[in-house]
């Protein structure tokens, strides 16, 4: 016989019935089928035309996963739109703030800074650029 005591069928049915509780959570806070996220761009992607980003205002490019920003001195800045909360995908701009679905973070689209918890990190910045009346981003061919 066995040294260990037998678990009394009580603790069985416990751990039977939390186990798909715990997983449901772990669930929620992972990247699944409809939140999945796109690698970034390995070459330069053309977005728009330039004059659809105003200035002091941002653009949203859900497609490619990626915001775009334009100072009031007509600077552009990109970012991945990639929660660095949850590697979500952050899909709704209001204004300059772009929002994450998945807890509520939300980002300065003209800085990539987070604003609204839970995230707590900067998006990443991506190469972007003014080329022939587009908007191109990502890294340098």
């Amino acid at each position: 016989m066995s040294a260990r005591p037998t678990p009394s069928r009580r603790t069985v049915l416990r751990g039977v019935a939390l186990t798909p509780v715990a997983g449901t959570g772990l669930a929620a806070c992972s990247p699944g089928p409809d939140r999945a996220t796109r690698a970034l761009p390995t070459a330069p992607v053309e977005l728009g035309a330039e004059g659809e980003v105003a200035k002091g205002g941002a653009k949203l490019y859900a497609e490619h996963n990626m915001v775009v920003g334009r100072g009031e001195d007509g600077t552009l800045k990109a970012y991945s739109t990639v929660c660095t909360h949850a590697q979500c995908s952050a899909n709704k701009l209001e204004g300059t703030r772009l929002i994450c679905p998945c807890h509520g973070s939300e980002f300065d689209a003209m800085t990539g800074e987070a604003v609204v918890p839970p995230a707590t990190e900067p998006l990443t910045e991506l190469p972007v650029r003014a080329e022939g009346g587009k908007i191109v981003a990502g890294p340098v061919a």
